[in-house]
């Protein structure tokens, strides 16, 4: 496939990983922040091709994963009211509630509908005036423009039927969560670069500053993957933390004004619960006062629902790489895709996925 291929071009991806074995000295702990950044990682073999150079833990950046628990329950709420169309990206169905998924809800008679934009909830609104229809948006920089875009369409066109269920969420506060645990291990990030496209590379400046880390923007192909590293490496053997952007063939320091100014006229920043995790300030958007009249939440009274996390779960330490995927108790037994106890093991980017899909017959390290 042109313009895809060459970027997996393994005499070039070979040429990468000696340069990067022959400059460290030690092995460097780096985070990826994306999941789908770790898919690529895991399914190429990335991670093993560079061992003894670099060890990568799995950053919070899967969008699904991340989503609350008490979020999803209200999805569920919401969503089993007969009187409901619910429309959500086909990722967000297994995810597991507190006692079900959408899938089940869907199973018991439930209106729950995968739409592929959610300009299609919208058109689903318009043909049907006599039920509500609620769209649930998820996602980090990278989906909240277009969700944000689904909201004034369909204001625009006077649907008073049409509403989102909000839960998005930003990688800038996640990244400086991450840094302030005391459990934290990561010397150099490599930034998402699908997030950098909306949100541009400036905002990264203050984190390198902070907390003096490399951040490296990085695609998604094995040699965008290498690259990142090979400039990562170069800059913790260097001594001299710095932000790159080794993703200049989509990402710029400005990024999307459009998008950005989309952004800021619907959402405004929030407080923000990730799943397993907890609390991380300034780190999620809600709909702005100015669009209250459609957000989900408000209008269905779902605030108030008493949620229940599997205590065998510990989905929370995968996504800040305190563990990895293999080394929880309950991975490939207790928890399968077939039956998750977190959206880790079901979203197509979660790191449990990936290991599963791709490692579960490897002996796993210890934790």
């Amino acid at each position: 496939m042109k313009y895809l291929d060459e970027f997996a071009d393994p005499v070039l991806a070979g040429r990468l990983i000696e340069q990067i074995k022959a400059r460290a000295t030690r092995q460097w702990t780096l985070m990826e922040v994306c999941g789908g950044q770790t898919h690529s990682i895991i399914r190429n073999g990335i991670d093993i091709l560079l061992r003894g150079a670099v060890e990568f833990i799995h950053g919070p950046g899967c969008p699904v994963c991340v989503t609350p628990l008490e979020m999803i329950d209200r999805s569920l709420e919401i969503a089993a009211r007969p009187e409901v169309i619910f429309c959500s990206f086909g990722d967000m169905l297994r995810v597991p509630g507190s006692g079900r998924d959408l899938f089940q809800v869907k199973a018991a008679g439930g209106d729950v509908r995968v739409v592929y934009s959610p300009l299609d909830a919208v058109r689903i609104a318009a043909e049907n005036p006599g039920r509500e229809v609620v769209f649930f948006g998820v996602g980090f920089e990278t989906t909240a423009p277009a969700n944000a875009m689904a909201v004034v369409a369909a204001r625009q066109r006077g649907l008073r039927n049409f509403s989102m269920l909000v839960s998005h969420v930003r990688v800038p506060p996640a990244i400086t969560a991450v840094m302030e645990s005391p459990r934290c291990r990561v010397e150099g990030f490599l930034a998402a670069g699908h997030v950098c496209t909306v949100m541009g590379t400036d905002e990264y400046g203050p984190l390198v500053e902070r907390f003096g880390v490399p951040i490296v923007v990085t695609g998604f192909e094995p040699l965008d993957l290498l690259e990142g590293v090979r400039q990562t490496v170069e800059l913790l053997e260097a001594g001299t933390p710095a932000l790159r952007n080794a993703y200049p063939r989509a990402v710029s320091a400005a990024g999307n004004p459009a998008a950005q100014h989309v952004l800021a006229d619907v959402f405004e920043v929030c407080d923000r619960k990730w799943r397993g995790i907890g609390d991380i300030p300034a780190s999620g958007w809600r709909l702005a006062d100015a669009w209250a009249d459609l957000d989900a939440s408000r209008r269905f009274a779902v605030d108030d629902l008493v949620v229940e996390e599997s205590p065998d779960c510990r989905a929370g330490d995968v996504l800040q790489g305190h563990l990895k995927p293999s080394q929880c108790p309950a991975f490939g037994t207790l928890c399968t895709p077939r039956t998750p106890l977190g959206a880790t093991m079901v979203s197509s980017e979660g790191a449990c996925a990936a290991y599963y899909a791709f490692r579960r017959l490897e002996v796993p390290a210890s934790a």
